[in-house]
């Protein structure tokens, strides 16, 4: 797929017209990051936006004893890093490629040259970012609120949605280890080790190696308890 064809479906970029993406891409860089290369630290210097051509991402943080802290996955067609663009700030989180990544960069400068002169994709901007803010906000609330089994559950039930394939059950194709599953959900490896074999227990999931696959949706939604 040619950078123009991509960028028409990367919603950053959503109904600008050919000349416009024609000269966005002249502007673009092109990196490829291997499994678990470190792509920016958090409070690092960002000059730079990516826009993922082939892989995965994952954002994480680090709490105030060290323990990193999932955030969000990003894959083809989504963009990151943007927020240090928009004010000039260090970056917010790290990024680190959960696989063999490829993907566009797009410099600070010419960023905000393209925005000025495209107001269509400062409107797509601030849907994304709409968008994320609630998923923040989401996020937020179930770490609050919820115990370990109901951050697990919500956890499983987003990643099916995402990432799930129609098979016996739903199959999530994302390989998590549990130690990256206990990042997403502020626990210790051991504890979701423990989630895990109790949801299995109860017939709700099928654990196989870093593949789970949801055998009882209803029953996981169940366990999410306010």
């Amino acid at each position: 797929m040619s950078k123009v064809a991509m960028l028409r479906n990367v919603p950053f970029f959503t109904g600008l017209s050919d000349q416009e993406i024609e000269v966005l891409v002249e502007s673009l860089g092109r990196r490829t990051f291997g499994k678990g290369m470190i792509i920016f630290h958090k409070d690092s210097p960002g000059q730079a936006m990516y826009i993922i051509e082939s892989g995965k991402v994952r954002i994480f943080i680090l709490s105030e004893s060290g323990q990193e802290i999932s955030v969000n996955i990003y894959g083809p067609g989504d963009v990151f890093g943007e927020l240090a663009l928009l004010d000039g700030s260090p970056r917010s989180a790290g990024a680190v490629a959960m696989e063999k990544t490829v993907a566009f960069t797009l410099h600070r400068d010419d960023f905000l040259q393209h925005l000025e002169a495209c107001p269509r994709m400062a409107r797509n901007i601030i849907e994304v970012l709409s968008a994320r803010l609630r998923y923040t906000t989401a996020y937020a609330e179930s770490m609050s609120f919820l115990d370990i089994y109901g951050r697990v559950a919500v956890k499983l039930l987003e990643l099916a949605d995402r990432y799930g394939v129609q098979k016996e059950g739903i199959e999530i194709e994302l390989r998590l280890t549990q130690t990256e599953l206990a990042s997403w959900v502020g626990a210790t490896r051991e504890s979701v080790n423990k989630v895990l074999g109790t949801f299995r227990d109860q017939g709700l999931i099928e654990v196989e190696g870093q593949r789970i696959t949801i055998l009882d949706r209803p029953g996981l939604k169940r366990r999410i308890l306010y």
